[in-house]
């Protein structure tokens, strides 16, 4: 295995068939959840997967659609457990921004997952709104970012 370093640069690209295996690797719920492993491959199939490498190795993915009510939304951002905090997230973020065709981005989270809460404040995320009853006692925190 290679040493990483905070220095290593992070490549940012779209995702191709080939990478959704390390993919799948650095994702614990993908591993315990065969559809996820489903949607990763279908949205890679599409060119709607950003993923994230770090010395050679994927650091982290994200997905990225254009049909949240005419925007963009980035419907998933995972980061591998030994490169969070490290800067992977704020790069997927910033290459879906790069990404994305329409005015505003959108993103979600469960309101009990803090980490991703301020990780989507530190790339300019704002909040913007809540669902109820997605996932039982555990409102959906809808944010956004105003790219033009």
């Amino acid at each position: 295995m290679q040493n990483r370093h905070e220095t290593d640069p992070i490549i940012t690209r779209v995702a191709r068939a080939g990478d959704v295996a390390a993919m799948l690797a650095c994702d614990a719920y993908a591993q315990a959840h065969a559809s996820r492993g489903d949607a990763i491959r279908a949205a890679v199939g599409q060119g709607h997967c950003l993923v994230a490498i770090r010395a050679g190795q994927v650091a982290g993915y994200a997905l990225l659609h254009g049909d949240f009510f005419g925007y963009g939304f980035v419907s998933l951002v995972v980061v591998a457990p030994g490169q969070q905090r490290r800067g992977v997230g704020r790069r997927l973020l910033a290459a879906a921004e790069s990404a994305c065709h329409t005015a505003k981005l959108f993103t979600s989270t469960n309101q009990s997952n803090s980490a991703a809460q301020r990780l989507f404040a530190s790339a300019g995320f704002v909040r913007s709104g809540q669902i109820d009853h997605l996932d039982e006692n555990d409102p959906e925190l809808v944010y956004v970012k105003f790219l033009r």
